[in-house]
């Protein structure tokens, strides 16, 4: 029988089996599918491009940390992500900046809007959309009238399938005018992607004597929950279990299924060395698809050909496609919190993870939130 058992190979699961298999805990690693590192897996595809399977994965982080503790599995490649949004026939850089604003309209006129903006808010500061469609003055109202109609309210809605208003603060928040000229998309001193991938990374991290793992297994068909007794081959289980994955599955939808969005990813080979300007363009408006990435500029490689990927937002159904982000409203926070309410009953049970918190983790965040929970289990 192990010390602990962990559902979960992607980083939240993976950052707990290191920590504590290092601290000589034995540990069982269960994994639905068929490779660890969560929706971060990559592979060299048929063209020789190492591509994200899930979509594009571009690390960043401002905590010391995380990045230190993250390289003693990697090296780094530096790497800046800027995106483009293809806005009426041009291509303009995102988050909107002043240099969006100066591509966008008059000169004249994008010199009053940018005074507008640093005479109410400071140098590279960000501001959220629908904070801005609240101001009373006109030429910021103009703004962002001009940047929730062209760039966020379309995507969104094809993004989570609801419309901006009905969505928590905290996800809308992520889509801000930045005031200023720096058009990186992430601001954050770490800004790098493994050099040979995450999966390599995921691999590194997981090559301890003390860690087994269960991969095409699903953790229904080894473990389950009886009352407030965890059971594994149905036999009690005294040790901890670390569950990562989606809480309304652990406990068999007794307060019904909590809704997620999922993406059809559609890869893509083009027969050109490159395909599009920057690593990943928006598509806000007239199409089905969200943004389009090409994989050889986020992982240069010299080849004839290119690997494009076009994400397509989707329901997500349960053993159809991938759970990816969780639907943040009032209805469906209510029902977590009673699933939540339920695993605190259970002492030896933890959750934690993007799926099991019902909550959006940035990697660096859930690294985060892996490490203090062992510090908290190792305390």
């Amino acid at each position: 029988m192990f010390d602990v058992i962990i559902v979960g190979a992607g980083f939240a699961g993976a950052v707990m089996a290191e920590r504590l298999a290092a601290h000589d805990h034995s540990v069982l690693l269960i994994e639905r599918r068929f490779h660890v590192g969560g929706n971060c897996f990559d592979e060299i595809d048929g063209n020789g491009v190492l591509v994200h399977r899930y979509g594009p994965h571009l690390f960043h982080t401002d905590d010391e940390e995380v990045w230190r503790y993250l390289s003693r599995f990697t090296d780094w490649r530096v790497y800046h992500h800027r995106v483009l949004a293809m806005i009426d026939g041009q291509t303009l850089p995102i988050p909107f900046n002043l240099n969006t604003l100066h591509a966008v309209f008059p000169p004249s006129m994008a010199e009053r809007l940018e005074e507008a903006l640093l005479n109410r808010y400071d140098y590279n500061t960000k501001v959220p959309i629908l904070k801005l469609k609240q101001s009373t003055d006109k030429d910021l109202r103009f703004i962002a009238d001009f940047v929730y109609e062209k760039i966020f309210l379309h995507y969104t809605q094809k993004q989570w399938g609801l419309d901006p208003e009905n969505i928590e603060g905290a996800v809308t928040a992520r889509v801000p005018v930045f005031v200023g000229r720096d058009d990186r998309y992430f601001n954050d001193r770490f800004q790098a992607v493994p050099t040979k991938g995450y999966t390599q990374l995921f691999n590194r991290m997981l090559r301890r004597d003390k860690i087994k793992l269960m991969l095409n297994t699903d953790f229904n068909d080894v473990l389950r929950v009886d009352g407030d007794q965890i059971l594994f081959l149905d036999q009690p289980f005294e040790g901890k279990l670390i569950f990562t994955g989606q809480l309304d599955d652990l406990f068999n939808d007794q307060f019904g299924a909590l809704p997620y969005r999922s993406v059809d990813m559609k890869f893509e080979t083009v027969e050109t060395e490159s395909y599009q300007p920057a690593a990943t363009v928006n598509y806000p408006n007239n199409y089905d698809f969200t943004r389009i990435t090409e994989f050889k500029k986020i992982h240069p490689v010299k080849t004839p050909s290119t690997t494009i990927l076009k994400e397509y937002p989707q329901d997500y159904e349960r053993g159809v496609n991938t759970p990816y982000y969780p639907i943040f409203t009032d209805d469906n926070k209510a029902r977590f919190d009673q699933y939540a309410q339920k695993a605190a009953q259970i002492k030896n049970l933890i959750t934690v993870g993007r799926l099991a918190e019902y909550r959006y983790y940035d990697m660096d965040d859930i690294v985060r939130r892996a490490l203090d929970v062992f510090n908290s289990i190792k305390g």
